[in-house]
């Protein structure tokens, strides 16, 4: 019987050799169908894999030569048999196999089974053994274009991660077996962490501790050198477990959720969609994709494409819902805003971060970059079976980190782009939705306004679906139109639109997409002047969305009168109110709302509701920073303008609460400011989400608010501004791993604010040089600018700040092994933090206090300080500080020989590390067997499934 080979080169084997192929463009073409075997290749996305989006004029005569080539030598290979055929069907072309003639699906069939709950181990190591063995080097090695090289790394990472499991199985029983395969494939790919770690681990479990070392010195220094970063977490765990001489029990998988914490389940999708009808044969397609997305079948991605109106996410809402009990795991959903008319659509990394923070990832654990969110995201997907809708995508580039790499799940993305570069590199499915035929939008209206009253006049509804051109956006604007007016005829609501269409000929292009301005403009003809106004003003605000507070504020009407107003429009379904208190539009009513505003408004109206939104926005913001801690930044604002009614957050949680529901917004409107020329309000804005971008852990948002925060203090010529923008983009570097050009740039900040007459400034400036160079390891002089931040702090008389400076110093000494000089400093910043407002500081100074007591041998005094640090932590809802402060105390109570109290502090801190699904877990969970095992009083968490 043949095989096709595709982990190495492209090979067709037979019981008597390998059969020729031919050229790399044939052997390509082979490629790009057997990774969907079985199922249908359109010719398009078959020319996609092998020549990318500039493809030769004759590509396709080329496709149907190598096919006729393809189909001939697999007739003559088979033997007589079924073996391997190429058909055409009116999809496209199918290679006809039993998939496990093929080394990639037999590879992922293999490992799906290794993952299976209830093996012995074994038996899994078995399993996986022979899934790699059917590696024979780079797989499609001889081809090349983009479609490859995204389908090479792919599967690399699929061998990466069987090859770890692999081994962690095979070290239990002889870590000697798996060096060499670990330390082959590492180096093929030096920099990737999950090998260095596990190859780690293995050594020292074989007796080769120096090894380990090496290879972590190796692997660290080239991760420097090419990526500018350092190790993460999971792998600097493994190093300090070789240098602490802990027997270094192989990481386990991925952690699920603590003892006695349930997983969550996430449920995104939006309220399920009313009056839905028709759509029978594209339900019956997405039913097949669910078909084909089995608990080990690959990721299966659907991508539905339409006109704007057409339907496309009431279609995926509606059998999201209709499906949800198929995945157990929950649903995702983003809308990505792919066509927003002020071209601010949804970048991968805040869509990637929404999805985290579903799945309870805390704000101090988000990870900064789009790579490691989208790791992470994969991570935790991992053995889930979850849908994923990712709405409105504006095309490939935007939906490729936000898919899953497990198999099990199923991704629907709508776009109103063909995504064919999704369906050639990731095999998606691709279909087209159309407008709605007759009989569907006249069934639409019959559920929407009664179908007694349809039946009534089925003149009037068929003028009434012909004049909304199919569109189920616009059917449901009349359908709205009609039901709030019961006793009007449907045939006078025919000719209003009739007539108000005819107004508008100049609009209509031919297509739907045109035809629905018409519609959309008879509806705002029948709104209030006041719901009229607001619309069109509504129509400058950047979105995504907007609070009502904000509307309000935007508007510069009385809050009660802009509900009233707000409520007119949803009723009209002029807009849309996804969740209580928030509203959206539609992008073509968006589109259709900024058009008005520039029509009818004039330059002076439209500034002066940007100018009260932007302030609107500014205020509020700096009074929720004040709640989260005193800022490093001092914003004076100019008064805001009349008509604004700014939010008071009530609290420290209600303030966060605010930052994380407008952030997006808050972006969007930054944004806008510096568009619009608002430079004092794009700088004060940006210092004003400093403290919430710090404490979320949104470093490359905070470098990015910044950097245009740093163009317009330039625009402005203001120094102040300037030093500022320069000291936050320069703390944002150095969080993400680029301390020279941080330095740089506090260089210059220090010597602004030196010359302004700014001690207060000039000391954070300090503070932060004190943190690079305490990141480039000059100890020394990491001490020196934490001194000249005390100092500068006192000269500016601020006691608080001068309190976090002094724990600054305290630290610098612990790191110099000056512990008594880290105590005395520790209790000279408490005096000043306790009663100022900085929780943070004191959390962080009562763990300075710790360390240093425990350098001492001063347990019981160390164990007090880490105490309070945690409670405090656990005050400020920082669940991992909290969780690293509990490991700490756990430590020192180890080192005390007190071995209750160890498992006690150990354990919590293990409970909270898990329920963020933090790689610190693993370590701490080896640690607890390390330590306490022997001892017969102790219960020991095990790892989970």
């Amino acid at each position: 019987m043949p095989h096709l080979r595709l982990l190495g080169p492209v090979e067709l084997a037979t019981p008597e050799g390998t059969a020729e192929v031919g050229p790399p463009q044939r052997r390509a073409v082979l490629a790009a169908l057997a990774v969907d075997a079985g199922r249908p290749v359109a010719p398009d996305v078959v020319i996609g894999r092998v020549w990318g989006p500039d493809s030769p004029e004759g590509a396709r005569r080329s496709v149907y030569a190598h096919v006729a080539r393809l189909r001939r030598l697999c007739e003559e290979t088979a033997g007589g048999g079924d073996g391997i055929r190429v058909t055409r069907r009116s999809g496209g072309y199918v290679l006809e196999a039993d998939r496990d003639l093929i080394d990639v699906h037999r590879f992922r069939r293999l490992v799906g089974e290794a993952r299976g709950p209830g093996l012995p181990d074994g038996v899994r190591a078995r399993l996986l053994g022979e899934a790699l063995g059917l590696w024979r080097g780079e797989p499609l090695s001889g081809l090349d274009g983009p479609w490859v090289v995204q389908t090479r790394e792919a599967w690399r990472r699929e061998r990466v991660e069987a090859t770890v499991m692999w081994a962690r199985l095979q070290a239990a029983e002889d870590p000697a077996v798996a060096i060499g395969p670990l330390a082959a494939l590492l180096d093929e790919h030096p920099l990737t962490e999950p090998l260095a770690e596990m190859l780690m681990r293995t050594l020292y479990a074989a007796g080769r501790g120096a090894e380990a070392l090496d290879r972590y010195a190796s692997v660290r220094r080239r991760l420097a050198e090419e990526l500018g970063t350092e190790p993460g977490p999971a792998l600097r765990a493994a190093h300090e477990a070789v240098l602490r001489g802990q027997p270094p029990a192989p990481a386990g998988p991925p952690v699920r959720a603590a003892a006695g914490h349930q997983r969550v389940v996430p449920a995104q999708l939006p309220l399920a969609v009313r009056g839905f009808t028709g759509r029978a044969a594209e339900l019956a397609r997405l039913d097949g994709f669910l078909t084909a997305a089995g608990p080990t079948a690959p990721v299966v991605i659907s991508a539905v494409s339409g006109t704007a109106g057409v339907g496309k996410t009431s279609l995926a809402v509606h059998w999201g819902h209709r499906v949800r009990k198929s995945f157990p795991d929950g649903q995702l959903y983003v809308n990505l805003r792919g066509f927003d008319p002020t071209g601010s659509s949804r970048d991968p990394a805040e869509a990637l971060r929404g999805f985290l923070d579903a799945l309870e990832v805390t704000p101090a654990r988000m990870p900064a970059g789009l790579d490691a969110r989208a790791a992470l995201y994969r991570t935790l997907l991992a053995d889930r079976r979850m849908l994923v809708v990712l709405d409105n995508a504006r095309d490939a580039g935007q939906v490729r980190p936000l898919l899953p790499g497990s198999p099990g799940c199923l991704v629907l993305v709508t776009s109103r782009n063909r995504l064919t570069g999704l369906a050639a590199a990731e095999g998606a499915h691709l279909f087209d939705v159309d407008v709605l035929s007759p009989a569907e939008a006249a069934s639409m209206l019959a559920d929407r306004i009664g179908g007694p009253r349809t039946a009534a006049d089925p003149a009037a509804v068929a003028g009434i679906t012909a004049r909304c051109a199919g569109l189920p956006l616009a059917l449901a604007v009349v359908a709205a139109r009609a039901a709030a007016r019961p006793n009007l005829p449907l045939a006078a609501l025919a000719d209003e639109l009739r007539d108000g269409n005819g107004r508008l000929d100049a609009l209509d292009g031919g297509d739907p997409a045109t035809r629905v301005r018409a519609v959309l403009s008879w509806s705002y003809q029948a709104l209030s002047p006041a719901a009229a106004r607001l619309f069109r003003l509504l129509g400058l605000h950047p979105g995504p969305d907007i609070s009502a507070p904000a509307a309000t504020s935007l508007a510069g009407e009385p809050p009660a009168r802009t509900r009233l107003l707000l409520a007119e429009l949803t009723d009209a379904h002029l807009l849309a109110e996804p969740v209580p208190g928030r509203y959206s539009f539609h992008d073509l009513l968006r589109a259709y709302a900024g058009e008005l505003a520039r029509a009818v408004d004039d330059a002076q109206a439209r500034g002066a509701a940007t100018h009260r939104m932007l302030d609107h926005y500014l205020h509020t913001a700096l009074r929720a920073q004040l709640l989260l801690g005193p800022p490093a930044d001092r914003v004076v604002p100019a008064p805001a303008r009349p008509g604004v009614l700014p939010e008071e957050p009530a609290g420290r949680d209600a303030a966060m609460a605010w930052f994380t529901a407008d952030h997006p917004v808050l972006s969007a409107a930054l944004g806008q400011a510096a568009r619009d020329g608002f430079d004092t309000h794009v700088w004060q804005l940006a210092a004003a989400l400093s403290t919430y971008h710090q404490r979320g852990v949104l470093w490359a948002e905070w470098a990015a608010a910044h950097t245009a925060a740093l163009a317009a203090a330039e625009r402005l010529d203001d120094r102040a501004a300037l030093a500022c923008a320069l000291r936050n983009i320069a703390n944002a570097e150095s969080a993400l791993g680029r301390q020279t050009d941080a330095r740089a740039r506090l260089d210059r900040a220090v010597r602004l604010y030196r010359e302004l007459g700014d001690p207060a400034g000039e000391a954070h400036a300090h503070l932060a040089l004190g943190r690079v160079s305490t990141r480039q390891d000059r100890r020394a002089e990491a001490l020196t600018h934490s001194r000249r931040a005390v100092d500068l702090f006192a000269v500016a008389g601020d006691r608080g700040w001068q309190g976090m400076a002094l724990n600054n110093v305290g630290w610098d000494h612990t790191m110099l092994g000056r512990h008594q000089e880290a105590v005395a400093y520790g209790r000279r910043a408490l005096a000043l933090l306790e009663g100022a407002g900085h929780l943070s500081g004191e959390a962080h100074t009562w763990d300075t206090l710790g360390y240093a007591h425990h350098h001492l041998g001063e347990y019981p005094q160390a164990a007090a300080c880490y105490e309070r640090a945690a409670r405090l932590f656990h005050e400020l809802g920082d669940r991992y500080f909290e969780a690293d402060i509990l490991a700490h105390l756990g430590d020192t109570l180890h080192a005390a020989r007190d071995t209750g109290a160890t498992r006690d502090a150990w354990t919590r801190s293990l409970a909270l590390f898990e329920e963020l699904a933090h790689p610190d877990a693993a370590a701490l969970r080896d640690r607890l067997r390390h330590h306490l095992d022997k001892d017969p009083s102790v219960t020991v968490l095990p790892p989970r499934d």
